[in-house]
């Protein structure tokens, strides 16, 4: 890495926004008018042509996209999202209509999608709550009660319960700390003690310590807490988790934990899992891909490619097909 490069990403860093690495960038002659002629038109052939609705959308930006779709909708005098729905069915369209919103819109759907109706889609739940930064989450709250008119935080409460409820409703509150360019070797210390008393030096566990420090403190300060505590526990923080806590709260913790300590490679695992699994389980790969692609699924390709030798890209021909593999490809872009 460039020293100048690794300097960029470091003032990127402090002001509490991530460093993005998108794989979705802004369109250079970017001309709406011709996009949504061409969306028209490859709406109105016969059987469809997806290859061209591909082509343009995955390679625009949301807000560029949504350009588009002002002009289609004062061409063709109808809304282009309605006019997609039509047009486009399975998982290609899930794909499209989800490249319609925006990542914080895309968020509050999954979210919403995985409470309502009957019982709850707990990994979902557990897999955005618990990846996604204070910024992002603050933003979605907002997103939540303007397409659903519901505080997130409500809804949250009445359909999860126990520990598990406990930690969810302490991200939804928004307390993290912003990550300080001052590194304060005591609070780290007394952390990772304070996470080894709660848990692995008494029988039982004190979960509420837990849930406050993974919840308040800022992700760089917690990545030296976890380092930290390994020379108080026998255990790593990883594996302390699993011994103590069950079920969904266990889970929470352990995406938690991975995300604080490099989120791509918990995005890149999650990937390999989902695609690789008996009836690969394209719920995940749709929203991985669709939610990150201008955040930082650059660097999620990377380290796919760096832990399973080979690059998402090729994993992807593997193991889908026709228009969704095309879809998902235009949207990681060429292999690096």
């Amino acid at each position: 890495m460039m020293v100048s490069e690794f300097l960029g990403q470091l003032s990127l860093n402090i002001g509490g926004q991530e460093a993005r690495f998108p794989t979705v960038l802004p369109a250079a002659d970017f001309d709406p008018n011709r996009d949504a002629a061409r969306i028209e038109t490859a709406i109105k052939t016969k059987g469809v042509d997806e290859q061209t609705i591909i082509d343009v959308l995955t390679k625009r930006t949301y807000s560029q996209r949504r350009e588009i779709a002002f002009s289609y909708e004062r061409r063709a005098k109808k809304d282009m999202i309605t006019a997609l729905k039509g047009a486009l069915s399975g998982s290609l369209e899930t794909v499209v209509l989800g490249l319609m919103k925006s990542a914080t819109q895309f968020d509050a759907s999954e979210i919403r999608g995985s409470i309502k109706g009957l019982g709850t889609d707990e990994e979902t739940l557990i897999e955005i709550l618990c990846s996604r930064s204070n910024d992002e989450l603050v933003e979605i709250k907002k997103v939540y009660k303007e397409m659903f008119k519901k505080e997130l935080e409500k809804d949250v409460a009445g359909d999860t319960s126990g520990n598990f409820a406990k930690l969810l409703l302490a991200l939804v509150q928004t307390k993290r700390a912003d990550p300080s360019a001052v590194v304060d070797y005591d609070k780290i210390d007394q952390d990772a003690r304070a996470l080894y008393d709660a848990g692995v030096k008494i029988k039982g566990t004190d979960v509420a310590t837990w849930i406050s420090i993974m919840s308040e403190r800022s992700a760089s300060h917690l990545q030296k807490v976890f380092q930290k505590y390994k020379s108080y526990s026998p255990y790593d923080m990883q594996e302390s988790i699993v011994k103590e806590v069950k079920g969904d709260l266990q889970k929470s913790f352990l995406v938690l934990v991975q995300c604080f300590e490099n989120k791509q490679l918990f995005f890149a695992k999650r990937l390999n899992e989902a695609m690789k699994s008996k009836g690969a389980k394209e719920k995940i790969v749709t929203r991985i891909i669709v939610s990150r692609c201008e955040v930082d699924l650059k660097k999620i390709c990377s380290e796919y490619k760096a832990t399973f030798g080979q690059s998402l890209q090729q994993t992807i021909t593997e193991h889908t097909k026709g228009d969704y593999q095309k879809v998902l490809l235009g949207l990681c872009g060429a292999e690096e």
